[in-house]
């Protein structure tokens, strides 16, 4: 199956093209204060290095807009960053005068519309781009009331409300979007607003929660959307690392192939032919991957019956017997050796790969 995305215009988000036929754009959000500099800027170190390709940052008061001047003007970014703004549209006005290549305003709690007027011409008069974010639990009451409680339909048209208010401003690099806590309303949201306009589409799963189960909606969420087409920039949202949130953005990515970064692992369920804590391997094998950025895929399987047959499309991969492991390279084995000095010899051959020795 071939995916065929749906052409949106291009905007550009410092210099980060967004839409049309560039790469769907992955990015995460800070979690640490402002305030605490040393945290902010080992994580902003860290979304860089894992591929987050834009960086969004709270910016909930006034000393939060100095913080963030100080940090762009040493900077600490090599990613375009945006401000996200909540109720207070003089913190947009001062994000976007400081440097921020974006903001993110929900206008269901920004007010007034002469205050989303100015917004805008301050993006346009610093070559900004601006986020329309409409979320399901701040949609405007008069929508909702309108659309007798109907969250799907209350957030469309608030979205195309938004929409129609900036071209009327004659204002057109922006993105938007419409998340919700509920996969269902977030890719009924999202199905409609794209059959309605051409901008570039932001998914994400608001809310989605703890690790595991964010996850698996964010993967449910983005991945139905996505195999239809829909989305140009995606972030994962979980309540954990933002760094995982940026690995589990490619690792959605990847599996529809629509973008290729790091390692793909792939590894049996175990039964019981297994005769290895194979859990603790995978583990092993996960630690020695995680900074990769070439796209790989590597296999560990517990037996002969999932081992190189199974996975001969695997760049590397072990398969275990009683004694010995199988190291193998698509299918083909390399070389059996024991089993306690395995996974020194998977990382010699994994180092010679990344360097394209093999």
């Amino acid at each position: 199956m071939e995916i065929k995305r749906k052409k949106t215009r291009v905007i550009n988000v410092g210099s980060v093209k967004i839409g049309g036929s560039n790469p769907i754009v992955v990015q995460s959000m800070t979690k640490s204060k402002l305030k605490n500099k040393t945290a902010i800027i080992k994580e902003i170190n860290e979304l860089t290095n894992v591929g987050s390709e834009i960086i969004r940052i709270a910016i909930p008061e006034e000393e939060s807009i100095y913080q963030l001047k100080s940090l762009i003007d040493e900077g600490v970014f090599k990613v375009p960053v945006v401000a996200d703004i909540h109720f207070d549209y003089n913190l947009a006005l001062k994000s976007l005068d400081i440097g921020a290549d974006c903001v993110r305003i929900n206008p269901g709690n920004i007010g007034y519309m002469d205050r989303v007027s100015k917004i805008i011409k301050k993006a346009k008069d610093k070559k900004a781009a601006i986020r329309i974010g409409v979320n399901s639990g701040s949609i405007e009451k008069r929508i909702l009331k309108k659309n007798n409680g109907n969250i799907v339909d209350s957030m469309v048209e608030s979205v195309l409300k938004y929409v129609r208010f900036f071209e009327n401003h004659d204002f057109y690099n922006f993105k938007v979007s419409a998340k919700a806590s509920s996969v269902l309303d977030t890719v009924n949201v999202y199905e409609k607003i794209s059959d309605k306009i051409d901008y570039p589409l932001h998914l994400g799963v608001t809310e989605a929660g703890p690790l595991f189960r964010g996850s698996i909606k964010s993967a449910l969420g983005l991945g139905i959307l996505l195999s239809k087409g829909i989305g140009d920039t995606i972030r994962v949202s979980i309540t954990g690392k933002s760094s995982i949130e940026v690995k589990a953005a490619y690792t959605i990515l990847n599996n529809l192939n629509l973008r290729k970064r790091g390692v793909d692992i792939v590894s049996c369920p175990t039964c019981g032919r297994t005769e290895v804590d194979l859990y603790s391997i995978v583990s092993e094998v996960e630690n020695i991957a995680s900074d990769i950025k070439k796209p790989l895929k590597l296999a560990v399987m517990g037996c002969i019956v999932n081992g190189p047959g199974e996975a001969k499309d695997a760049d590397l991969g072990i398969a275990f017997g009683n004694e010995k492991a199988a190291l193998f390279i698509k299918g083909k084995v390399l070389k059996r050796v024991k089993n306690d000095i395995i996974i020194d010899e998977f990382e010699k051959e994994l180092n010679k790969l990344i360097k394209g020795d093999l």
